[in-house]
């Protein structure tokens, strides 16, 4: 299946080792029409694992009713016995981090919005009633001794509200981060960033205190751009980006967001600048070709279809 692999040619001035946060199995999945069977998502996050993958979000627990895509987190977590790969899951409040808990769950994530419109179609709260809501879930979670991850979408641009002031995204990831998250997950949820803003965020970010090993960047390429943003993070220091196996995924709220970033892209990148992922390129894209079987469509991912010869 795999041909020819780009040749590595190491830039000194990014971070030698990127963590890919691999986000197909919940971010992904969770915007398919179809659902896709339990044994089905196990094998998929079994394969990405193998891959090298060391960091898969495995499922979210918000009510069947809102995401029933992922209604099947109770089948699903005790299948990953064994899995050689941190498995994180979304937790929307106290009765989602339970159910969590009860599992064995070692990593969760919350899901914060920057702007009201989103809040309010996603959580149906204000930002001030979600963070309050958030407070609780990640002291409970820190002091059950798990790792906490916070969301933060519509970072750069929201459907409802245009473009969003630097100033407000600082101000809700400050507070997020002050609730006690170990790292931030900055999301471009529509895909509207462009690397200047990227550097502009990041910078601002630094400047009230908020440590860029903290951060992680989610991007997605409605317009093309999530890797030219992704290198402006990585040159800003930032060294854990997300992505999604295949370019899965888009946001069941916000109807104008795309795919994620592919992963294979991203590993394509890296690969290319001499950044170490361990990440297997040819066994990553051959889960990604798997998958879309599974879905009954080809994969959007530019490398995915360049090195398995998929049609568009």
């Amino acid at each position: 299946m795999i041909g020819q692999l780009p040749m590595a040619v190491p830039d000194p001035a990014l971070p030698s080792r990127v963590r890919i946060h691999e986000v197909g199995p919940r971010d992904g999945l969770q915007n398919e029409k179809t659902i896709v069977p339990t044994e089905v998502k196990a094998e998929f996050i079994r394969r990405l694992a193998a891959a090298g993958l060391d960091t898969v979000e495995a499922t979210s627990f918000v009510h069947p009713q809102w995401v029933p895509q992922l209604a099947d987190a109770e089948q699903l977590l005790p299948m990953l016995e064994g899995v050689g790969a941190r498995l994180p899951v979304l937790v929307p409040n106290r009765r989602g981090l339970d159910r969590a808990l009860a599992l064995g769950a070692r990593e969760v994530a919350v899901f914060g919005s920057v702007t009201e419109s989103f809040a309010k179609a996603n959580l149906n709260r204000t930002v001030d009633e979600s963070l309050e809501m958030f407070a609780p879930v990640v002291a409970t979670a820190r002091e059950a001794g798990l790792r906490v991850r916070g969301y933060l979408s519509m970072c750069f641009g929201d459907p409802w509200e245009g473009a969003v002031p630097i100033e407000r995204t600082v101000r809700v990831a400050r507070r997020l981060l002050d609730l006690g998250c170990d790292e931030l997950s900055l999301g471009d949820t529509i895909g509207v960033a462009t690397p200047g803003h990227v550097t502009a965020l990041l910078a601002a970010l630094n400047e009230a205190a908020v440590p860029t090993d903290r951060l992680a960047v989610h991007f997605h390429d409605t317009y093309g751009q999530a890797l030219a943003n992704t290198l402006a993070a990585l040159r800003h220091g930032v060294s854990t980006v997300d992505a999604s196996a295949g370019g899965l995924g888009g946001c069941p709220y916000a109807k104008s967001a795309t795919g994620n970033l592919a992963t294979e892209d991203l590993v394509w990148m890296l690969d290319g600048l001499g950044v170490t992922t361990g990440v297997d390129l040819g066994r990553l894209t051959a889960t990604s070709v798997w998958m879309a079987r599974q879905l009954g469509r080809p994969s959007p991912s530019r490398t995915v279809r360049a090195l398995s010869h998929q049609e568009p």
